[in-house]
């Protein structure tokens, strides 16, 4: 009995969403992309300006946590980016990340 409840709290744990995840607010998230990240990515993260910005709707909330934690540090290098990132707190990176996750994605899947 105790494997089953073992798996069953497996599985619960991996059918929570990745917004929950996030440990953000996606509504705090939603405003402020409108206010810093819609000019270039889109309102929700699938209509970016130019082909050398991605789509963010539906990444993994921790790839958007460190990739934000990585402009600001200056560990990837983007002066634009860079710019942004560095005016965020970390719950405002923990917001985007949940609010750009919880988005359905224009991507498709390569399989």
């Amino acid at each position: 009995m105790k494997n089953v409840s073992t798996l069953f709290l497996a599985a619960l744990c991996m059918s929570l969403s990745t917004a929950v995840l996030a440990k953000g607010n996606v509504e705090a998230g939603k405003a402020k992309a409108a206010q810093v990240c819609a000019s270039c990515h889109g309102a929700d993260g699938n209509q970016p300006t130019g082909p050398e910005f991605p789509i963010l709707a539906g990444q993994h909330a921790d790839y958007l946590k460190k990739a934000l934690r990585d402009y600001k540090s200056g560990k990837r290098n983007n002066a634009i980016m860079k710019g942004f990132a560095s005016a965020l707190s970390p719950q405002e990176i923990d917001d985007l990340a949940a609010y750009f996750s919880s988005q359905p994605s224009a991507l498709k899947s390569a399989r």
